[in-house]
């Protein structure tokens, strides 16, 4: 077992990753791109990994924006801290700022490609492979209870508002250049909250139904540009009472990979192919039932955050370990290596460990609150 190595260095502040379905590591894994409140307010920062030394890149003083997950914000103002999409190739951050969407480039010029509408609130988003496409989910506001300032999550089932309401989101792609709007698809009732491109074709996006009553079926979708293609549905061994969640792309865009419990209660991690066949799902063992995510690397090896315990644990919702997995899908056999304790508290959103794996394959990086303070910490993936 590995030592974890704490990475930001202020003691002060509270600091994490961006989301993990975005890198927060430059393509040389030489410079890390994090969230700090050292300002009193959310803002990003860049970290030179050896060196150390930090550079501001936000200057926003407004608090933070209210979207999922982030249902305490200010309505159409402040940092969005579920916004930002980082595109490591070009070194090119987005992120959203009340509501308008903004870049800044790696030279440190910034400006504002566009604004979402008035009315619509987002979520998490994503930048395309090639850096030419961002995708901004939005919802109407009224999924969140509109402008009203709320204290946590509403306390109404979204998911039943969203039906009866008939409420909808848009996936809207905008331009990176230009900040054109270039696609602007509805989805009628349903509340979209993670949106990912394909690795390898910029016309295929990942998308999800949020906290849908029947997760098991309807939490997962695709949309190629025409159709909308369900990927996990009901039969013989899936129920309308599974949970399934935290949907990603495999890094080469063969496949999605998934978990969530069956509706037995045992947890599970699954795999499918883009066009929604070949599905293939194992069991973990029972030891293995602690809520967290799980992130891709190369072929057949994940990282999770959740699911392994050990006696002795932190008694929270998530899981105290940061795993490694190697993963035989045709055999449906998992090798589970513990690398080290994350030990966060898992109490809010910005508390989950959410690793990511570097570039490199070298080291897994994440987030966690060991020290009082959240901080960004590393170890070693082999």
């Amino acid at each position: 077992m590995n030592r974890s190595e704490r990475v930001t260095q202020n003691p002060n502040a509270n600091e994490q990753l961006l989301y993990f379905t975005s890198t927060s590591l430059t393509d040389d894994d030489s410079r890390l791109i994090f969230i700090s409140d050292r300002t009193g307010h959310p803002n990003l920062f860049n970290r030179d990994i050896l060196s150390g030394e930090e550079r501001q890149l936000t200057s926003n003083n407004e608090g933070f924006l209210k979207s999922y997950v982030y249902f305490d914000g200010y309505p159409y103002r402040g940092f969005g801290k579920a916004s930002t999409s980082f595109h490591a190739p070009s070194s090119t951050l987005y992120y959203i700022q009340g509501r308008e969407i903004r870049k800044i480039d790696a030279d440190g010029d910034e400006r504002t490609l566009a604004e979402y509408p008035d009315g619509q609130m987002t979520a998490f988003t994503h930048i395309s492979a090639d850096g030419r496409r961002l995708c901004v989910p939005t919802t109407d506001e009224y999924v969140l209870d509109g402008r009203n300032l709320l204290t946590g999550r509403p306390d109404y089932n979204i998911d039943e508002r969203v039906q009866q309401e008939g409420l909808s989101s848009f996936l809207r792609v905008f331009d990176t250049d230009t900040g054109v709007e270039i696609l602007c698809e509805e989805v009628k009732k349903c509340w979209i909250t993670h949106v990912q491109f394909s690795p390898n074709n910029p016309n295929l996006i990942l998308y999800n139904h949020e906290w849908p009553s029947d997760c098991g079926i309807r939490r997962m979708w695709l949309f190629d540009g025409i159709n909308h293609i369900r990927l996990r549905t009901e039969n013989k061994d899936r129920s309308r009472e599974d949970w399934t969640s935290h949907e990603m792309w495999e890094r080469d865009g063969s496949a999605i990979i998934y978990h969530g419990k069956l509706s037995s209660g045992v947890p599970y991690i699954g795999r499918v192919r883009v066009d929604g066949s070949a599905i293939q799902e194992i069991k973990l063992s029972t030891g293995c039932n602690r809520y967290g995510h799980f992130t891709v690397g190369k072929a057949n090896v994940l990282v999770t955050d959740g699911y392994y315990g050990e006696e002795g644990d932190k008694d929270t919702v998530g899981g105290d370990w940061i795993c490694r997995l190697d993963v035989n899908w045709e055999k449906c056999k998992i090798n589970l290596t513990p690398l080290c304790r994350n030990s966060s508290s898992w109490t809010s959103q910005d508390a989950h460990p959410h690793p990511i794996i570097d570039h490199a394959s070298q080291f897994v990086y994440f987030t966690s609150d060991i020290e009082g303070k959240r901080a960004v910490y590393r170890v070693p993936l082999v």
